[in-house]
């Protein structure tokens, strides 16, 4: 028997007939297009039943796939005429990947040849994105040039160079004339801190400027904060800055004046604790300078955490014991004048004292003495002290008294001398008194002549009291009203010499709240 047209599925012995159902298949079965189909004769009956059933589910799913066939073929047919006819055009207005890349290669050259001529060496900026022409890089030179920078700041960092002038360099450069840094001012700012052409004013410059002004910066104060210290920028807000100021607070520096201490020196913000800060405040107290003494100094002298620990302010401190400054009276010497411990120390010492011995033959000894009770000593210059010492001597003192009056009054080389000769005029003409008076106490000259020379000179004499200079002047207006009604002068307070008292920088304020502060030796490192 043979059965004619018939396609479904074919399987050594049987034959599936399926009729047509609206079922979908989720994969393709193996089609068979055959024209004539064996069957076995011992299935020819059930065969025979289903003879008239016809499966078209095949028959519709290699119409499908034949017409895709077709569909695809012609497709392809057309677009490989398509392709044929503009192949040739094709290769000629798209360059390839080589070509591109031999193109960029050819431009980064000619800039870099560019940069050499004019004195740049390019080699950092490799895998740095340049303009691709020589023209765009000579503008961005250009401009540089017209901030101030010369090629040695561009090859100090040829990194710039990376930076578009309108993109990067001109948004940077208003912002920062909008908060009033001085562009006087630019050439320098760049030249320590190029890295600022780099930067969003959104994204790095505007929160530090807000984290400034939350330190209780003035704003009328933060372009002269960038000026100074424009590296600033760079910091991240919760790091470095925000530790610095913790530590500062909680020795003691008063949350009121942390806003004019990072005004006068803002590098405190780039200074790490543990590294910086800590071992100079730390130090200071070894010398016995008591902490709060040393917060003190700090908020007015900020700059002195500047000095260098090591390099210079511990051999600057052995040097003051070489010169014969006791021990006892370093926090004293550092408490009145801080710079003595940052300047150059050594020469100037050897040099003041070689002055002084020549002059009025002052010992090693009387040396240490002088350089304890006025330690500025050794900053002044040659010329005025030689000027002061001869209007002493003018005055009829012998060197020998002169030596005597140095050691104990050593500021007499640096007093106003036109005020100094006011009070020597007073002195002899209307207090008639002796040069040894002078000699006994030679911080006369330190007192106000208007304020308190002459009302007291003049309330004593009314009185017909006979006093030393030292019961005179050495006291406060208020001891000196107590004193006035005395009967008798106490010897003890007579001889009282002025001094300097620690405890001035450690007085308490009324309106300074207390730290909440915790120092970890853990914490700073």
């Amino acid at each position: 028997m043979k059965i004619r047209s018939y396609n479904g599925f074919t399987k050594p012995g049987f034959l599936l007939v399926c009729p047509e159902f609206p079922v979908f298949t989720s994969h393709k079965p193996r089609l068979t297009s055959t024209s004539v189909l064996q069957v076995p004769h011992s299935r020819q009956k059930f065969i025979g039943v289903v003879t008239n059933i016809q499966c078209s589910i095949a028959e519709r799913t290699f119409a499908t796939h034949s017409r895709n066939s077709s569909v695809l073929k012609s497709d392809a047919v057309r677009l490989s005429r398509k392709q044929g006819s503009s192949s040739s055009s094709s290769l000629y207005s798209r360059p390839s990947l080589l070509e591109m890349k031999n193109e960029r290669m050819e431009n980064r050259a000619r800039v870099y040849e560019f940069l050499r001529g004019i004195g740049i060496v390019p080699d950092e900026l490799d895998g740095l994105e340049l303009p691709v022409t020589v023209e765009v890089m000579r503008e961005r030179v250009d401009f540089l040039h017209k901030l101030g920078l010369t090629i040695e700041d561009i090859n100090n960092y040829p990194l710039v160079l990376g930076c578009s002038v309108k993109k990067n360099m001109i948004p940077v450069l208003d912002y920062l004339g909008k908060l009033g840094v001085r562009k006087s001012t630019f050439t320098e700012f760049l030249r320590r801190y190029p890295q600022v052409l780099h930067a969003s004013v959104v994204v790095d410059l505007a929160p530090v400027v807000k984290y400034l002004q939350g330190m209780d910066i003035k704003s009328t104060d933060i372009p002269r904060v960038l000026e100074r210290y424009p590296e600033v920028l760079g910091f991240k807000l919760e790091g470095t800055m925000s530790t610095s100021v913790a530590y500062l607070v909680g020795i003691g520096v008063a949350r009121r004046e942390i806003g004019g201490v990072l005004t006068r020196y803002p590098e405190i913000l780039g200074m790490r604790v543990g590294r910086v800060i800590k071992p100079f405040v730390e130090y200071l107290e070894s010398l016995g300078i008591p902490r709060l003494a040393v917060a003190r100094l700090i908020e007015k002298h900020p700059h002195i955490l500047g000095f260098e620990l090591e390099d210079r302010v511990k051999p600057n401190v052995e040097s003051l014991l070489e010169f014969l400054v006791r021990k006892a009276s370093l926090p004293s010497v550092v408490a009145q004048y801080p710079e003595i411990i940052g300047i150059d120390l050594r020469p100037k010492l050897h040099s003041q004292r070689s002055l002084l011995e020549s002059i009025i033959d002052l010992g090693p000894e009387d040396f240490g003495r002088v350089v304890e009770k006025m330690p500025q000593v050794v900053s002044l210059g040659n010329a005025p002290m030689m000027k002061h010492i001869d209007f002493l001597t003018s005055c009829g003192l012998t060197f020998q008294q002169l030596k005597k009056m140095i050691i104990g009054c050593p500021q007499l080389l640096a007093l106003n001398i036109d005020i100094m000769k006011l009070s020597f005029n007073f002195f002899q003409t209307e207090m008639e008194r002796p040069l040894d008076d002078l000699v006994t106490f030679p911080a006369f000259f330190t007192y106000g002549l208007e304020s308190t020379i002459k009302p007291r000179h003049r309330m004593v004499a009314r009185k017909g009291l006979k006093c030393s200079l030292a019961w005179l002047l050495n006291c406060s207006d208020e001891k000196f009203q107590q004193r006035i009604e005395y009967d008798t002068i106490d010897m003890e307070e007579m001889e009282a010499i002025p001094s300097f008292d620690m405890n001035t920088l450690m007085e308490p304020r009324s309106d300074e709240s207390g730290s909440d502060y915790e120092d970890s030796d853990d914490e700073y490192v």
